[in-house]
Formats: structure tokens, C-alpha cells, sequence
């Protein structure tokens, strides 16, 4: 039987370790101090125990800003021929990640539309959505058909393709229309359907989508409009990641999702001034709140 970790105590995280235990699935949890935790999911306390070595499978759902990191940490604890499986918001280079791994070992990258909450000890599934695996490396696909399944469980249902980066580009766009402005609104995702927003949103999913077709990815700015719509309707009473890094006081991922964006337009020569406008704000309510 497949056994699994899962890194830290994000909510994404410990949704799919709750939906795999549920199903039989061995999981325990790797922490930065090692300990039992127990977690109420659907009305039920699911206990988990800290992570055994070597780690043979693990998902690592973390910010962007601490993916790297993360994996370092991890190193140590990993058996040689081990499948990692990342996932956050935002697009990073993956170059340094897999300069970490060794020969053998695999590397991939999940993302998902599916939308959780944390609420102290419990683990609330906000929003379902569908998830895109991919694998990174060579030695990921020599156990294609273990992580899939376990994967399908967790955040299923996922689709497996070949190259996640088109995917990623498409996620780009919801998060970065949907994260920064509900942070700056201080607002629920639903309230960004009403019309008086509209303008607002089909402006970044323009630059967003313009920035994409000169980086070689097309994205249909109606259809990617529509889908940010549609995202928002369907998680209208979630919060976004982002408006609760800011509400806490926590760093956000603004770097990684409309300063991606940002600092891609600049190599490119393409305009984004309401992507730099929004991580400029950001940033500066992140500093504020810190």
C-alpha cells in the first residue's frame, strides 16, 4: 500500500491528506517541529502522525515564496527514488528545485481549482474544482500511475498532461485578477461579479493575455474573462488566499502571481500597468499589516 506525506499545515494540504486517510491512504505529516495532529474534517477527527523516513511519496503544498525552501528541508528525509509532488499559486522557475533532486528521484507540479479553509483545528472544503498534474522531470513518469491515483483522491478530479505550464497560465489569470483585488477590497470573491468590477478584471485578463501570446501561450481573453467570473461566482463566499495573508499579516504570493506577470512584461516589452499597480498596492498593505 502506497504511503504518503504532506508538508505543513496549509489548508490545500491538509484537505487532501483528510480525503486520502478517508480512503485508507497511509498519510502523516511532515512538520518544522515534528508532532500528532489532529484534524476535523466533515465532522469527523482524522489523527495524523508525524512523517516516518525515508519519505518515499510527499506533497509539498506551500507559497511560492517557500517552495524551494521547503524542498531543502525536506532532503534529508527523502528516499533515493522518492516522487515529490508541488504545488502553490503563482509561476516560479522550477530550474533550481530540480537541481536539488537526486538522480532518481521524481519531481512534479499540481494545480487545482479546489478551495479550502482553516479554521484552527479544523480543515473546511470551500470550493470544488478539477486539478492538472504534470511531471517535471524524467524519473517522475517511472511511477506515473501510483502518484496519479493518489492525486485523484486527494484533489481529484485531475486530468495528467505533459506540460503544466499552459495550465499554470490559465491559473495565473483567476489568481491574478481575483487575489489582489479582494485583498485590496477587503472582500468575499462573489462581491467581484458585480458589474462596477468588470472593467477592472477584463483589464488585468488583457495584460495577463498579452503577456501570455508574446511568452508563446494563447490565452482567449473572453474565455479567460468568463472563467475568472465564473471562479468567483462559484467560491463567492470564500476568501481568497491572498486577503487572508494581508488580513493576518502575512506575506502574500503577489510576487509570484501579477509580479510574474509584471516582470515578464518588462523582458518582453509588454505593457502591464494595472499588474504593476496592483502588486505596488499590495505590497504596500503586506508591509503595513507586517
Amino acid at each position: 500500500m502506497q504511503t504518503w506525506v504532506n508538508v505543513g499545515k496549509g489548508a490545500i494540504g491538509l484537505l487532501s491528506a483528510c480525503k486520502l486517510r478517508l480512503k485508507g491512504v497511509d498519510v502523516t505529516l511532515f512538520l518544522k517541529s515534528p508532532q500528532s495532529l489532529d484534524i476535523i474534517f466533515n465532522g469527523q477527527t482524522l489523527h495524523f502522525k508525524p512523517a516516518a523516513m525515508p519519505i518515499t511519496n510527499v506533497f509539498v503544498a506551500v507559497k511560492s515564496y517557500d517552495a524551494y525552501f521547503a524542498l531543502q528541508s525536506l532532503l534529508p528525509y527523502l528516499a533515493d527514488d522518492a516522487q515529490i509532488v508541488l504545488s502553490h499559486n503563482g509561476i516560479i522557475d522550477f530550474t533550481a528545485i530540480l537541481a536539488l533532486l537526486k538522480p532518481e528521484q521524481g519531481l512534479w507540479f499540481l494545480t487545482t481549482t479546489h478551495g479550502a479553509l482553516k479554521k484552527e483545528n479544523e480543515v473546511v472544503h470551500t470550493g470544488h474544482g478539477q486539478s492538472v498534474l504534470a511531471p517535471l522531470n524524467k524519473m517522475a513518469k517511472v511511477k506515473q500511475q501510483d502518484v496519479f491515483n493518489a492525486m485523484d483522491i486527494a484533489l481529484g478530479s485531475v486530468n495528467l498532461v505533459d506540460n503544466i505550464m499552459p495550465f499554470l497560465w490559465q491559473k495565473l489569470a483567476i489568481n491574478a485578477a481575483i487575489n489582489p483585488l479582494s485583498a485590496i477590497l477587503n472582500c468575499q470573491n462573489g462581491e467581484l461579479t458585480q458589474s462596477k468590477h468588470y472593467n477592472t478584471l477584463m483589464q488585468i485578463v488583457n495584460e495577463v493575455c498579452a503577456v501570455a501570446k508574446r511568452a508563446g501561450y494563447e490565452l482567449d481573453e473572453a474565455k479567460t474573462l468568463a472563467t475568472v467570473l465564473d471562479v468567483a461566482a462559484k467560491t463567492a463566499k470564500n476568501y481568497s488566499s491572498m486577503h487572508q495573508d494581508i488580513k493576518y499579516g502575512r506575506q502574500s504570493e503577489i510576487n509570484a502571481i501579477n509580479g510574474y506577470i509584471v516582470d515578464l512584461a518588462k523582458k518582453l516589452g509588454v505593457d502591464a500597468p494595472i499588474n504593476v499597480q496592483l502588486q505596488q498596492k499590495i505590497l504596500q498593505l503586506q508591509h503595513s499589516t507586517t
